[in-house]
């Protein structure tokens, strides 16, 4: 596939100052949880974490399976099982699968935990760090696992105002990170992915566009989401059209009977972002040279 170049440059300070921090506080670290969305497997996973992560032993946490098209981010769980991660999908919303992250975790551990054994050792806790780009749900996540016990440990190396550890049980800690993406948004796809699943501002790219790409997305591979949802058989050549018909079924009226487009294009956003859409899965792996 020809990448189409968005050359969208944009990368707040404190994803610049996270990253350093991550690279000096590694040595703290014994596995790396990168929490990613199920619904968009290639575009919410951090280009370049391997970078900054170096080979520290890896969980890759999909969120959201829930509402992914499971045949298509299952082709993703492959790919990244053969890259040598370990792969665990979580619903947050119903709490399930979550504790399957810390027996991962466990498994990971097992040969280091028996080298300090065979030396005498007495088995320590294992130090996790982890991140996510924002709105992957690498806070609610957190807070399933510690539930209401969730204490922050200070007075030890790490504790910044970027970075902060937490107690999620007698065994495990985990470093937490602000979101963090990268420095330049050069695939048009996964621009348009991020900005469609709100992982970036609405701002970095028109919400015209943004909502135009989520229909056209969902007429390509799921064309019975718009006809149940909005009532669309077909997209209109004038996408406008579309959105006229969209209006008129939501009733997205104003005074005189005119189309309100913001409120149109918000139903749209929000129907995404609430997961009122489901089963679906917005990276597709034929689509992507990797």
């Amino acid at each position: 596939m020809n990448e189409n170049k968005a050359n969208i440059n944009w990368y707040p300070g404190h994803m610049a100052k996270t990253k350093r921090l991550i690279s000096e506080n590694l040595n703290l670290i014994d596995v790396v949880y990168e929490v990613i969305d199920a619904r968009m497997p290639y575009s919410s996973k951090i280009k370049d974490i391997n970078n900054y992560i170096k080979d520290k032993p890896k969980v890759l946490i999909m969120t959201k399976i829930d509402l992914c098209d499971l045949k298509e981010t299952n082709k993703w769980i492959k790919y990244y099982e053969g890259l040598g991660y370990k792969v665990v999908g979580v619903d947050l919303e119903h709490n399930k699968n979550v504790f399957k992250i810390i027996d991962v975790t466990n498994e990971l551990m097992e040969d280091y935990n028996k080298k300090r054994e065979d030396k005498g050792m007495i088995k320590r806790k294992t130090r996790v760090l982890i991140v996510g780009i924002p709105n992957a749900g690498k806070s609610t996540l957190i807070n399933r696992l510690v539930g209401k016990k969730a204490v922050v440990v200070g007075n030890k190396p790490g504790v910044t105002k970027a970075l902060s550890w937490i107690r999620i049980n007698d065994e495990l800690e985990l470093l937490d990170t602000p979101g963090i993406l990268w420095p330049k948004l050069d695939n048009e796809i996964v621009a348009f992915n991020l900005a469609s699943l709100t992982a970036i501002k609405e701002e970095i790219l028109p919400i015209f566009e943004v909502v135009n790409y989520i229909l056209n997305t969902l007429y390509k591979y799921y064309p019975e989401v718009l006809k149940e949802r909005y009532g669309i058989e077909q997209l209109d050549e004038d996408i406008i059209l579309t959105f006229d018909k969209i209006g008129k079924r939501r009733g997205c009226l104003m005074r005189g009977g005119e189309i309100d487009y913001d409120k149109v294009m918000m139903i749209v956003i929000n129907d995404l972002k609430d997961g009122i859409i489901k089963n679906i899965t917005f990276d597709r792996y034929d689509n992507f040279e990797i």
